[in-house]
């Protein structure tokens, strides 16, 4: 078990290496939720209506292209830095934020939260606010970096292999952070949604240097605008992986999933031209029809990162609404305190999660 220093130093990052034009409107939680209206679905029924968006309506976006000055954040405010893998003479971080009385004696749950960005940019300074919003909660939050393609020269198998061996750190490290091993969340949007995805699957990862899946796997899952399918039916696609299929259905969530999964919410905009809303009500119904809890919350006339400003007041409303089904979301599962907030939206009956360990 390595020890938990705040690192002193960061190596100098590696050359950039240029791709074909176009971007992928990243996932920035300082940004974060647009609205329009809202629906939120377990997938009960067996007709999606016009939930279902067809393939054909679909045309994907360019893929995502390297942000020239991106910075690794050696800290973030309100939270504290650890160095969690070394890989070669590179150290990745993850920023903790603790709540108000924490006390390492506490055994609380953990919200894991992974930045997005096509596994090509984003820090975790894209995310740390939803590891600040779990503490404003009462429940200790983590923002993971992991190696993207702009920093790094890395592949979407590393950022997977990075995600999972986060986890297992906070795990291993839970008696000194205050968190319960067997409860932790994980979240992330789009390519962060991705590899949050990745740490609930107790199969071997995609990545050569996978450290394996955390024990025991995530308690929750919560997405937003996921990438989950990364065939050509999705985001990414054999294009994104060096021209190889294979390696795109490897990584592929849907495809290399167990039967039993984490319970799960997914927040996505119907006019998302990034990543198809089909792949999440279609992630949705795989969910629900092996038995597992999957919630869909959609949003009208919103794109990717339905919650950024760039969608105003709309964007703005989203925010909130996704703030507020998260919280029901976790005091159903017992993993938030009841508050005022949780109990102003949509009523679900109480569930109790069943879900495999990785043992």
């Amino acid at each position: 078990m390595s020890a938990m220093k705040p690192p002193l130093f960061l190596l100098p990052y590696v050359l950039l290496t240029l791709l074909p034009a176009g971007a992928q409107q990243q996932v920035m939680p300082s940004s974060e939720q647009g609205s329009g209206s809202m629906t939120v679905d377990s997938g009960a029924k067996s007709s999606m209506g016009d939930q279902v968006v067809a393939s054909a309506s679909f045309t994907p976006a360019p893929l995502a292209t390297p942000t020239p000055v991106e910075k690794t954040p050696l800290s973030l405010p309100g939270s504290t830095p650890f160095v969690f893998r070394k890989i070669g003479e590179t150290e990745l971080l993850l920023h903790v934020t603790k709540p108000a009385g924490w006390k390492a004696s506490e055994k609380l749950p953990c919200l894991i939260s992974f930045f997005g960005g096509g596994w090509v940019n984003g820090t975790p300074s894209h995310s740390i606010e939803w590891a600040r919003w779990a503490a404003e909660h009462g429940i200790v939050g983590v923002a993971p970096d992991y190696r993207t393609r702009s920093r790094f020269n890395s592949q979407p198998e590393d950022s997977v292999s990075d995600a999972r061996a986060a986890v297992r750190w906070v795990q291993e490290h839970a008696g000194e952070l205050g968190v319960d091993p067997s409860r932790i969340i994980c979240s992330g949007g789009s390519a962060g949604g991705h590899v949050a995805a990745w740490t609930a699957i107790p199969e071997k990862g995609p990545g050569v240097d996978d450290p394996g899946a955390p024990s025991p796997l995530p308690v929750a899952l919560i997405l937003f605008n996921p990438v989950t399918d990364t065939k050509d039916s999705g985001y990414g696609g054999t294009k994104r992986f060096g021209g190889s299929s294979h390696r795109a259905l490897a990584c592929s969530v849907p495809d290399q999933m167990p039967a039993k999964m984490p319970p799960t919410i997914i927040f996505h905009a119907k006019a998302d031209k990034t990543v198809p809303f089909k792949n999440s009500t279609d992630f949705r119904d795989k969910l629900v029809a092996t038995g597992n809890r999957c919630e869909l919350v959609s949003f009208e006339g919103l794109g990717h990162s339905y919650y950024s400003t760039k969608y105003g007041a709309e964007g703005a409303a989203a925010k909130v609404t996704t703030k507020q089904e998260m919280e029901r979301f976790l005091v159903i599962l017992g993993l938030l305190q009841v508050t005022s907030s949780s109990t102003n939206s949509t009523p679900v009956p109480s569930f109790s999660p069943s879900f495999p360990t990785n043992k």
